[in-house]
């Protein structure tokens, strides 16, 4: 096995130092897409604008965040922060995430077993890479429901956290029922076992 370059063992070292940036790239790398501001990262986090800004700064210096400057509706110039999708290590900070969220157990608790799941996507808070006490999924697949609901009850245990779940057959799914939602999908059964794009 490679060990690591001292280039990725220094940004591990610094990377998970606190649990505000943690927040912070949940709430970033969860939705590559989306481009926040500083005031409504420091809304959604409750922390002074100077504890935000400090941490943006240092996963700037890791070019692990961009930085889109942009104006607003008064010509004022803004800045908004987004994930950096190119950075050698995006996709397995991903998967971190999803495992310190718990999406991988229950990947492993619930869904491997049902056997007939088509995709799963999550949605609401945790989506968004906010903490929550729920956890929102949206099931897609011909599925037995009293089992799922029983392992449903189990991985709630585990996980500690209440799992809310909404579910559609392959024939009345369509992506614009979630569209307005924040989600991730973080199952699909074309990925295969263990090989999950997140």
């Amino acid at each position: 096995m490679a060990l690591p370059s001292p280039t990725t063992a220094i940004l591990f070292d610094h990377l998970f130092t606190g649990k505000i940036r943690l927040r912070l790239l949940s709430r970033l790398l969860l939705n590559p897409g989306s481009q926040v501001y500083l005031r409504q990262l420091q809304k959604e986090l409750n922390v002074s604008s100077n504890t935000v800004r400090l941490e943006l700064n240092k996963l700037m210096e890791m070019k692990l965040i961009n930085v889109v400057e942009g104006k607003d509706g008064k010509e004022a110039k803004i800045k908004k922060y987004c994930a950096n999708s190119f950075h050698p290590l995006y996709d397995n900070l991903r998967s971190i995430i999803f495992k310190f969220i718990g999406v991988d157990q229950l990947l492993e608790q619930v869904f491997y077993k049902l056997g007939d799941v088509v995709e799963v996507y999550l949605t609401g808070d945790m989506a968004e890479g906010k903490e929550s006490p729920f956890i929102d999924l949206v099931v897609v697949g011909d599925i037995d429901r009293t089992y799922f609901d029983k392992l449903c009850i189990k991985a709630e245990k585990l996980l500690n956290k209440k799992i809310r779940t909404a579910v559609y057959t392959l024939v009345e799914f369509d992506l614009a029922l979630i569209h307005e939602l924040p989600h991730v999908c973080v199952y699909n059964s074309e990925w295969g076992r263990g090989g999950g794009k997140f």
